[in-house]
């Protein structure tokens, strides 16, 4: 597998060493992570270092993970998208999709859940 440029976005900066501990358990060591606290700056990133993929919280100050979705979908970008948030309701799942996620991993996650989402998109 080719290194992979992620952009990854939270608000809290532990959950997101959380997150990159447990993308590295899942067999995604080695990819270029670069960190947003929020969805204005996954916008930016995103529009300015063209990722492979994007892990988004949903609920963040300024603009949240689904704003930053529909934002990047309606500015023309596919980037792949997906959800790491504490809420894995089935209307949450829905909303997400019907936004263009790929995926909803919903916390408390496991290496496993990364591995079986990250392994179902094309990057």
């Amino acid at each position: 597998m080719k290194p992979l440029k992620i952009v990854l976005a939270d608000d809290s900066r532990v959950m997101r060493q959380i997150v990159i501990r447990t993308l590295r358990q899942a067999g995604y060591a080695g990819h270029e992570i670069l960190e947003a606290a929020n969805g204005r700056e996954v916008v930016e990133l995103v529009q300015r270092e063209a990722p492979d993929l994007v892990l988004s919280d949903w609920n963040m100050p300024e603009m949240n993970g689904l704003e930053a979705l529909t934002t990047l979908r309606n500015n023309g970008s596919n980037v792949s998208f997906g959800f790491v948030t504490s809420e894995g309701s089935e209307e949450m799942r829905q909303r997400a999709a019907a936004a263009g996620a790929a995926f909803l991993i919903a916390k408390p996650f496991t290496p496993e859940a990364f591995s079986d989402a990250l392994s179902a998109i094309p990057v």
